[in-house]
């Protein structure tokens, strides 16, 4: 297993040590989660994503694109992708407020065998699914055994807490955050599909360790991941298998992070391991 460790001083030491993380758990659903960090699908990853979907010749495939202002196009590129690994019908669901209780689509939602969400904003995505009838309908067909898939903003709906993208403390939308400081970063609930676990994508890219890093803060006791572009986690049960191009990092902190009078972050310990394409590692 080839995996990497290193000490980071960004005002703070950072020893990675293998399975040295806090608990973490998925649900006792039969499906998997193929959680890809953004950027370009290469051929291979979408191979990758065909095969531990399983699929047979009778199944389809459900692309759920709420999360982009221009879901057509989000729906084409996925679609353009997947057609060059595989026959199966793949199906354009693009909910909205008037056809969220459509019984035909979510009909289609709970029997595909690979749902596929698309990047764009996870808080337009989770507006629309919430907790209701799609949201449902996702949940049971991952119990049930299907695959699903999320890139970008469709990776940070995974998770039960989500990162937004938000900062609290300023207005602007930015890619890489440069503070350290608590009760900063907005969270909102998602799909919750794993819990005990805040995912972040676009990672070594964009640079996002302070973002993650603030968000373990808020959520003592969870493990941070953050996947790069062309990179993929692979979850079934507590089982993370990494594949793609980059590496994904996992973060967690063995003692609660401190805040100053300033809120400003600190902490005596934070465990990082970075992982590359054949690594596996539980979520216990």
């Amino acid at each position: 297993m080839r995996v990497f460790r290193m000490r980071l001083f960004f005002f703070l030491p950072f020893l990675a040590l293998l399975n040295m993380h806090p608990v973490a758990q998925t649900t006792s659903a039969q499906g998997n989660l193929f959680i890809i960090g953004g950027g370009d699908r290469t051929d291979e990853l979408v191979k990758k994503l065909i095969q531990t979907a399983g699929l047979h010749s009778g199944d389809h495939i459900a692309i759920l694109p709420m999360s982009s202002a221009e879901p057509d196009s989000s729906y084409f590129y996925i679609k353009s992708d997947i057609e060059k690994a595989c026959k199966n019908t793949i199906a354009y669901l693009n909910f909205t407020a008037a056809t969220e209780h459509d019984p035909a689509m979510l009909d289609s939602v709970k029997n595909a065998r690979l749902i596929f969400i698309t990047g764009g904003d996870q808080s337009r995505f989770m507006k629309i699914v919430g907790k209701g009838p799609i949201y449902q309908a996702i949940h049971a067909a991952f119990n049930r055994g299907a695959t699903v898939a999320g890139t970008s903003a469709g990776a940070a709906v995974m998770s039960k807490q989500m990162i937004t993208g938000n900062q609290l403390s300023d207005t602007v939308y930015h890619e890489t955050i440069g503070k350290l400081l608590a009760k900063n970063i907005e969270i909102k609930e998602g799909l919750g599909l794993v819990e005990h676990v805040i995912i972040d994508q676009h990672f070594v890219v964009r640079s996002r360790y302070n973002r993650l890093i603030s968000a373990l803060h808020d959520y003592p006791g969870f493990l941070g991941i953050g996947i790069d572009e062309s990179t993929a986690i692979i979850i079934h049960h507590k089982q993370v298998n990494v594949v793609g191009e980059s590496q994904v990092l996992l973060f967690s902190a063995p003692q609660p992070i401190q805040t100053t009078k300033a809120d400003q972050l600190k902490a005596k310990k934070i465990e990082l391991t970075i992982f590359t394409a054949g690594d596996k590692f539980q979520l216990k």
